[in-house]
């Protein structure tokens, strides 16, 4: 068979496109994938061929610059203007790019990030549809522990409308070129009612009582655990024999959040392992540590495979991004979440949440809470839950074959059209 996955956004979100696409060409599947251009090498180095699918993460409206000053700026109807024009030719460029990857393939497999285009090109070409999750982005009451689920799953449904609002000219424009009528609900919703098969890729049981909400859509929305290749990096060999060479570090991961000093950060985090006995070992991310001295208990680096890292540190502290969340969680050891996003919240609640860790702002952090928060999970209450909590994870290479198994399965059963 033959396979068109696409997925935008950061490493995180590319990974576990790169993951399934790997296992379906190892079982003989044609496999096409459409990333962002920074990340085709990244997909390239795990053996499959892809194809730009729109910009980099960092360019255009995604650029902090450009969205800071959407705020500063008086006359902001000329920027939404701008924002708009760039959206419809980048939502243009991305439609063409899926067209070429997708022609002739057996089923369209992709992402969360704009989910309505890869669900037209689908429908354009009359073939199956899976998507993939990396947390409850669908309605549901049992996101958000502490409010009622009727208010969850109403602000939700806003938020997809809303999300719709934005994107709707430039998805009006896809569709009429694609011959399709007008949309006149969001695309989640249209995901939902075509019967698209829904991937959950993360675990059940970081969502109590998730499972028995969507109860009436248990074939439609698997769950399948985080998906994630474990990808090698040029670091891993040095990082191991520096994490051997002394007492296991606490790893510290940025990911695709920009630190705003690096120095001061690097300050903050060597001053707080001082004060603890710890080492540090600091996963630099989309931030520049280069030039940023380091005294001989911390060390920076770039990449790194968390599979094989994180099991050899004390803690896991990060920004709270869905795979590097669950490489912590199967790690088995506790987790500080210093989340700046949305998305990161949601992560750094269900750690609060399992008690397996704890979580703070990253703009709230001092050398003073990380020190508080460092001793907290270190104790042996969370150290304990961490552990037995890791026991309950599903293996990655379960994750993969079991998501493998679905769009194989979908692709043979699921009608055209």
């Amino acid at each position: 068979m033959k396979f068109a996955l696409a997925s935008y956004g950061t490493r995180g979100d590319i990974e576990p496109c790169t993951a399934v696409g790997r296992e379906l060409q190892h079982r003989g599947h044609e496999v096409r994938l459409a990333v962002p251009p920074n990340l085709v090498g990244l997909v390239e180095s795990a053996g499959l061929g892809a194809v730009p699918y729109g910009r980099d993460q960092q360019d255009g409206f995604w650029a902090e610059d450009f969205l800071r000053e959407f705020w500063k700026i008086r006359d902001k109807i000329n920027l939404w203007h701008e924002a708009q024009d760039l959206l419809a030719q980048t939502w243009s460029e991305m439609s063409q790019a899926l067209m070429s990857v997708a022609d002739g393939t057996d089923l369209v497999f992709s992402g969360p990030g704009f989910p309505a285009i890869p669900a037209n090109v689908a429908e354009h070409y009359g073939i199956p549809l899976a998507t993939m999750h990396y947390f409850p982005m669908l309605p549901n009451g049992a996101l958000h522990p502490n409010l009622p689920p009727a208010v969850v799953r109403a602000v939700m449904r806003a938020l997809d409308w809303q999300q719709w609002r934005v994107t709707k000219k430039a998805e009006d424009a896809q569709r009429r070129d694609l011959g399709l009528s007008r949309a006149t609900t969001p695309a989640p919703r249209r995901i939902t009612a075509s019967g698209a098969l829904e991937i959950q890729a993360y675990e059940q049981l970081c969502f109590p009582g998730l499972a028995a909400e969507w109860a009436e859509w248990a074939d439609q929305r698997p769950f399948v655990g985080t998906l994630t290749a474990e990808l090698t990096t040029e670091s891993d060999d040095q990082v191991a024999a520096w994490i051997t060479a002394g007492t296991p570090p606490i790893c510290f991961g940025f990911g695709s959040t920009t630190v705003k000093s690096p120095a001061e950060t690097v300050d903050m985090i060597s001053g707080a392992c001082a004060e603890l006995g710890e080492r540090a070992l600091i996963c630099s991310g989309w931030s520049d540590f280069s030039d940023v001295p380091t005294p001989d208990h911390v060390k920076v680096v770039g990449p790194v495979n968390y599979g094989t890292v994180f099991p050899a540190c004390r803690a896991v502290v990060h920004h709270s991004g869905a795979g590097t969340t669950a490489a912590g969680l199967r790690a088995g050891v506790p987790t500080l979440s210093l989340w700046s996003t949305g998305d990161q919240r949601i992560w750094a609640t269900q750690v609060e949440r399992l008690k397996v860790g704890t979580a703070r702002p990253f703009s709230a952090t001092t050398r003073d809470t990380l020190i508080e928060d460092l001793r907290k999970i270190l104790g042996p209450a969370y150290v304990s839950r961490a552990s037995e909590f890791a026991t309950r994870m599903t293996k990655p290479a379960e994750s993969i074959a079991k998501t493998a198994d679905l769009l194989e399965n979908f692709a043979r059963v699921r009608p055209l059209g």
